[in-house]
């Protein structure tokens, strides 16, 4: 979209394989992950409804199923672009390193998982042959940023006392330092948005001077997932929340189309 080959039927087929391609990774890393925190996910409230923590899929069979997704997401990325196949190795090993050794690390935990959605974005741009403009990368930091100290808040609220027998890492966090963490992200996402919309380099770029009147619509949507996180106790699932409030799914739709008719239409301009 905001590269602007929307109407490019090339273009998109090349970003629904990537976003297929990074589905199978995606859920090759969090099998390898369930495998080995299968026993803590035990002992937490709602994980403990995970197929492999239940026992309804068995350790073996998840490893072997995570090894398929990886062969074959590789090979399709592949054929699909050499670089795209490279972001995926990156994804991977990120992920990998991340289960085994980061997560347990305070901070650089929260950064990591941040690092994984800025791969997914630079794997979407050399997918469909855009360059990689450096607001994407602090934009995507930032929202992801976000949503795993949410995230972090989530669990700790959640599990309250007993958050450092399910994850050692909860321990080191409370939800006063969460919110101070959230609040500087939070303002830095809205900053970095509302300069990247108004910036004349990205008037000339997009052909649209009015993308400034999107910045409405990322104010409301962060709002409201820290209202649905402070006041609802969510966040647990950053894909769930969206998928399941009408308001924040409402939001993000009318977002995407908003820009669209600017960057596609006359109006735009």
């Amino acid at each position: 979209m905001f590269g602007g080959r929307l109407l490019d039927p090339i273009a998109v087929l090349a970003g629904v394989a990537a976003f297929a391609i990074f589905c199978a990774l995606s859920g090759a890393t969090y099998l390898v992950n369930d495998v080995r925190d299968r026993e803590a996910d035990r002992r937490h409230p709602l994980k403990q409804q995970r197929p492999i923590a239940s026992g309804a899929l068995s350790s073996r069979t998840a490893a072997v199923t995570a090894l398929v997704l990886v062969a074959g997401a590789e090979g399709a990325a592949a054929l699909v672009s050499p670089m795209l196949a490279a972001a995926a190795g990156v994804y991977v090993a990120l992920q990998l390193l991340y289960s085994m050794v980061l997560k347990h690390v305070v901070i650089l935990d929260v950064l990591v998982i941040a690092a994984g959605f800025v791969v997914r974005a630079i794997a979407g741009a050399v997918a469909v042959a855009v360059p990689i403009r450096p607001w994407l990368l602090i934009c995507t930091t930032l929202l992801a940023l976000f949503l795993a100290l949410s995230k972090r808040r989530h669990e700790l609220v959640l599990l309250g006392e007993g958050a450092a027998n399910h994850r050692r890492i909860l321990e080191e966090y409370s939800p006063y330092l969460l919110d101070q963490m959230i609040a500087v992200v939070t303002a830095s996402t809205v900053i970095a948005y509302a300069v990247f919309a108004i910036s004349p380099e990205t008037a000339e770029r997009l052909g649209t001077s009015r993308l400034g009147l999107t910045v409405p619509f990322v104010l409301y949507g962060i709002f409201r997932y820290l209202y649905l996180v402070h006041q609802r106790r969510a966040g647990g699932s950053p894909a769930a929340l969206l998928m399941n409030d009408r308001p924040l799914l409402a939001c993000v739709a009318l977002w995407a189309a908003t820009v669209v008719v600017l960057m596609y239409t006359p109006l735009g301009g």
